[in-house]
């Protein structure tokens, strides 16, 4: 099994970013349902609700990193390597995000970016190659970060959970 600490995570301005703890898991896992209800990928009867309220086996399943300001959390995010439940595109050799979210209050200050950094930091520290992950393919600002950040589109990558749902693939070389 991989340790759960990384040996340094990210700090944008007054951003900082950790490993969550189970007194965060009520935040997380009610600013993620807001987050994508605020973005349009779901709504209160949507299936995907209950997977993204139910923190406790994310993290139980890989690490769940926070980003907070000034003590509060702000975003959220859950990293995993290949052969965790919540792995759907990573390999040998690669780690995985999923589930970004930041609180709506909180967008366009940095705080995915800082959640990104902290994926990318661990995935180097525990050895990996690259990070691959999917993202919806009308989510321009999340593609435009990610392409700034080092991510490129590998279309071999791209699937659909559900009809409805495009997801495309990214891979970052570390």
């Amino acid at each position: 099994m991989w340790s759960r600490k990384a040996t340094s995570l990210p700090s944008l301005n007054n951003l900082r970013v950790r490993v969550a703890s189970e007194p965060d898991y009520a935040a997380i896992g009610e600013l993620t349902v807001a987050a994508y209800r605020g973005d349009g990928q779901t709504s209160a009867d949507h299936p995907y609700e209950p997977v993204l309220r139910d923190v406790v086996s994310r993290a139980d399943a890989g690490t769940i990193l926070v980003c907070e300001d000034g003590g509060l959390v702000v975003g959220a995010v859950l990293f995993v390597l290949p052969g965790s439940e919540y792995a759907e595109l990573s390999r040998a050799g690669e780690a995985e995000f999923r589930m970004l979210a930041v609180a709506p209050s909180a967008q366009r200050r940095g705080v995915g970016e800082a959640l990104v950094r902290g994926c990318l930091t661990r995935a180097a520290d525990l050895g990996c190659e690259a990070v691959v992950i999917c993202v919806r393919d009308f989510a321009v600002d999340a593609q435009r970060l990610y392409k700034r950040l080092g991510f490129v589109r590998e279309p071999s990558l791209d699937w659909s959970p559900m009809d409805g749902v495009s997801l495309l693939g990214l891979r970052c070389q570390l």
